[in-house]
């Protein structure tokens, strides 16, 4: 019996085959490879489709990070506030720039709990971020309400909710600077490295521009110490094949999310809930069981693969151990860390191997 991965990055190709093929060689025979007419094609789509005003193309999600955080001018003693059972590149985005990450925990849906974010504000404050994690959003409403008060920035990392919205308007938006990742696995996903930034303010966009391109907004006049971070002409030539079809590749996903919503009838397994307001574009979709390491080994033996998002939350990681904070420190965010598993969601998945995951959590005893 075949394996069932927790992903399958070749249906998305197949799917979409002849496109794909088509623009890499259109790209490929044009002789130009970098910072050329297609990206500049797939920026302006890329904007338009999640309704900003501009967008960048850079080389990852974590660099859209970092240079958001370094655009926004945060720096060496400034505290950027971020949930705390986020995946370590939105802590590194804020560390790489110099600031110090101040954690929040998790709310029931995954995300910042926005009633925490006051008592965690210092007069070092300097800006939110908010981590759209799975594919869901945060209330951003309430965060942008926060930010205005107490005058910070808002940073949001969508590197997960590509296509998701908050009460009808889509995540990256709200706030100062949206960062997207366009890792293969996403919902909207590259053929290798691949990110960007979204934002309405064009000094950030130009700040972020000459960053991305060694400091530089003029060939070898270099204005600041920036950074080698560009989406390449394939990449961004890929990407704008499959952005007009994010629709249709969301509902899949939502269909199958359905599926398991309905399928799913254990006690031991949670499934995940949406918050009213929120869209789920379920980039990944969640379970949390106590058992958790016991069920991956049950799955494993009955060909199911799956994976944990995320095992280590970042302020317990090697990594951050100099931030010197204590393991029972952020009980919630530590506790999700020990039970949440990511159960097979992909673009391409049959009703055959998706049957197959629910009849084999269905019969998990524990």
């Amino acid at each position: 019996m075949e394996r069932i991965m927790t992903n399958r990055l070749d249906r998305g190709f197949y799917k979409y085959q002849e496109e794909f093929e088509a623009a890499a060689l259109r790209v490929l025979r044009s002789g130009w490879y970098i910072l050329g007419k297609e990206l500049e094609a797939f920026e302006e789509a890329y904007a338009a489709y999640t309704g900003a005003k501009y967008c960048v193309g850079l080389g990852n999600g974590l660099d859209a990070l970092y240079l958001a955080c370094r655009a926004l001018g945060i720096g060496e003693g400034d505290e950027v506030i971020v949930q705390a059972n986020t995946f370590i590149a939105s802590v590194m985005g804020i560390t790489m720039a110099g600031g110090t990450p101040v954690f929040v925990e998790p709310d029931e849906y995954y995300m910042i709990d926005t009633d925490r974010i006051e008592a965690a504000i210092t007069p070092k404050t300097k800006a939110v971020m908010v981590v759209h994690l799975y594919g869901q959003s945060a209330r951003m409403r309430e965060v942008q309400a926060i930010c205005k008060k107490h005058g910070l920035k808002l940073v949001e990392d969508c590197a997960q909710s590509h296509g998701s919205h908050w009460d009808g308007q889509m995540t990256g938006t709200f706030g100062d600077v949206g960062c997207f990742s366009f890792y293969p696995s996403k919902n909207l996903g590259a053929f290798g490295d691949g990110g960007a930034i979204v934002t309405n303010d064009e000094g950030l966009r130009d700040r972020i521009r000459q960053l991305r391109f060694y400091g530089s907004s003029v060939r070898y006049h270099n204005k600041e110490v920036g950074v080698n971070s560009r989406l390449d002409e394939i990449q961004a030539a890929l990407l704008a094949v499959r952005l007009p079809h994010m629709a249709e590749l969301i509902e899949e996903r939502k269909q199958l999310a359905a599926a398991y919503d309905a399928g799913i009838k254990n006690d031991l397994i949670e499934t995940p809930k949406i918050r009213d307001g929120a869209e789920h574009v379920y980039h990944q979709y969640v379970i949390r069981c106590e058992k958790r390491d016991d069920l991956i080994e049950y799955l494993k033996e009955r060909g199911i693969d799956t994976i944990i998002h995320y095992p280590i939350p970042p302020h317990l990681s090697e990594a951050y151990a100099y931030l010197g904070i204590p393991k029972g420190a952020f009980p919630i965010a530590e506790h999700y860390a020990d039970t949440v598993l990511s159960i097979p969601m992909f673009n391409g998945m049959t009703g055959e191997e998706q049957e197959r995951v629910i009849a084999a959590l269905n019969a998990y005893r524990g």
